[in-house]
């Protein structure tokens, strides 16, 4: 067992929650996360999230939603977590890197998908660059609502996953 989980399993509950939230967004994830300890491993870990993940509202997968940036702006429109920030930074930074001319046609796709479906964009972006975001941004604009919340469901629990592997490291 990881010392980090050693760690968290002798939390108190809140205190638990409050420091495995920045990995998912959603205080009900958390909650649950925190009330699977103690966990012995980070396979035990993925699982439980995935879990959790699977079995919250679709409200509690928007609120995950809302604790991370638009792909290409540095912050949220709501306050989160310090790690999670760094995290949404460290994940776009491909972003950063990119021409004028893609980062003004993701900021256009960001507007565009927040009109159809009334939330920002959601998709694990580490190890893709700003022009295959783009390109992926304009296939998930096509579908219709309940599809795309599943795909950004799905999107959120892969981020969770890289994040719960970063925090396991820290």
């Amino acid at each position: 067992m990881s010392d980090l989980l050693k760690r968290w399993n002798l939390l108190s509950m809140p205190e638990a929650e409050r420091d495995i939230l920045a990995c998912g967004g959603s205080r009900a994830w958390a909650r649950g996360m925190a009330n699977r300890r103690p966990i012995a491993n980070e396979t035990a870990l993925l699982t439980a999230s995935d879990e959790i993940w699977r079995n919250v509202s679709e409200q509690d997968w928007n609120e995950a939603f809302q604790s991370h940036p638009r792909i290409g702006e540095p912050k949220t429109q709501q306050a989160v977590q310090e790690r999670s920030g760094a995290w949404s930074k460290q994940e776009q930074s491909s972003v950063a890197r990119e021409t004028d001319l893609v980062r003004a046609a993701l900021a256009e796709g960001n507007r565009e998908y927040e009109q159809r479906f009334g939330r920002i964009f959601i998709v694990s972006v580490t190890g893709k660059s700003g022009a295959e975001i783009l390109e992926i941004l304009r296939g998930r604009l096509r579908n219709d609502p309940a599809t795309e919340m599943l795909e950004a469901a799905e999107q959120q629990r892969q981020i969770t996953r890289l994040r719960l592997k970063k925090w396991l490291d820290e």
